[in-house]
């Protein structure tokens, strides 16, 4: 197949992109490079170090023979390019990455929604416009969010996308199937609960094949494409708005950084390894819908933990500090989280589980780049309100100078 990666050069779009490369696919990456920006605008750099995607692109050649090509191209703003490149290339399937992935990012000023939202909604909509206008009949996989689900407790299992419900009628009871009900807890979910409704208007109004995939918190390192060469590596974030909580506590545990949990760590979350969640992108490519089907939903997750539970045992593993801060998020203190995922395993998904050694990776690759890390920035500051940044711990080490008076 000729696949188009929009987002390649992303945290998840790169291991995705050297996976179906390897598969032998065509690949194209479309990206704008944006989070390469972000990094700037942050001041803060990849825990591993990242060469230029057309140096990633030359060295993937050299090592396994195949051409990934590059694309630099805004699928926001740069609507008419974007639908000439589809009408020329007319890709069989698009992996839809492009978007601004951080929940903290969003809401860090009015500046960050805005711009997540306009990125992320016109994105979305400029691509699902030009595939209908250039007529391709391309398979479209989305990677959206177990966020948009939102965290509260229900006493029930979550389904893949679709709920069944009884409405009360005139004439009595009817059986009705609808979208889960979204709840986002930030800008970022907001955007992607929006790319639900557009998703479902596209497909029923048009035809296009879509698949929603909502995947968990992502940890790791490694694939194993990623190991085949040291400029291959994957970007990998630390900081307190791009760094993903248990990747964030096993960098921590390598620094000797204490393991920061917000409030009282009873969050709930889902997990699944890099190495999964490419492999899972593999999986919906080759099961795709056809032409006026429903949009096909799939919860891209392999397990579920407690954020308090992930940081003792990493501190178990690693005899690292637990602090436990005052949590800048607006959400609820203690949640449960029972998750549907049977569709990947029935294609075949053998899914990877927090082993100790997977994790003893990750501290391993953190402790020969801790040089590059700048602990100022691993503090998880950005509020979801005003009166919630008040009480943000921005020294959890303790270390700022205190007044003797």
């Amino acid at each position: 197949m000729k696949i188009a990666i929009l987002g390649g050069d992303g945290f998840v779009g790169w291991p995705t992109t050297l996976h179906l490369s390897a598969q032998g696919h065509e690949v194209h990456v479309v990206d704008n490079l944006s989070r390469r920006w972000i990094d700037t605008e942050l001041g803060v750099q990849s825990l591993t170090p990242m060469d230029s995607i057309q140096e990633r692109c030359r060295i993937w050649r050299e090592t396994s023979g195949r051409t990934i090509h590059f694309h630099l191209l805004d699928l926001a703003e740069e609507y008419e390019r974007l639908k000439a490149w589809l009408a020329q290339e007319r890709p069989d399937a698009i992996v839809h990455l492009a978007e601004q992935r951080a929940a903290p990012y969003s809401m860090k000023t009015d500046r960050h929604k805005v711009y997540t939202v306009r990125n992320n909604t016109n994105g979305t909509h400029n691509l699902l416009a030009a595939m209908v206008e250039t007529g391709i009949d391309a398979h479209l996989v989305h990677l959206g969010t177990m966020g948009v689900y939102g965290y509260s407790s229900v006493g029930a299992p979550i389904p893949e996308g679709y709920l069944d419900v009884s409405i009360e009628t005139p004439t009595g009871p009817k059986e009705q199937e609808i979208l889960y009900p979204t709840r986002p807890g930030s800008v970022y979910h907001m955007t992607k609960s929006l790319d639900q409704i557009l998703f479902q208007f596209y497909a029923q109004n048009d035809g296009l094949r879509i698949t929603d995939l909502h995947q968990g918190i992502v940890w790791g390192t490694h694939t194993t494409e990623t190991r085949l060469h040291e400029q291959l590596v994957n970007r990998f974030d630390y900081d307190g708005d791009y760094g993903t909580v248990l990747n964030r506590f096993l960098i921590q545990a390598a620094i000797g950084y204490p393991l920061t949990v917000h409030g009282t760590g009873g969050q709930t979350r889902a997990f699944i390894h890099i190495q999964d969640s490419v492999r899972c992108i593999e999986l919906a490519l080759g099961d795709a819908p056809k032409a006026g089907d429903r949009v096909r939903i799939f919860n891209q997750m392999t397990e579920t933990h407690r954020v308090r539970d992930l940081a003792e045992m990493v501190a178990k593993l690693t005899e690292a500090h637990v602090a436990y801060l005052p949590n800048p998020r607006k959400e609820a203190a203690e949640n449960e989280l029972v998750v549907k995922n049977e569709q990947f395993l029935e294609l075949g998904l053998e899914p990877t589980t927090l082993a100790e050694g997977l994790l003893e990776e990750v501290v391993e690759v953190a402790r020969r780049f801790a040089h590059r890390i700048d602990r100022s920035r691993v503090p998880a500051v950005s509020a979801w309100t005003r009166e919630l940044g008040a009480k943000v711990d921005r020294d959890p080490e303790g270390k700022a100078l205190r007044s003797a008076s």
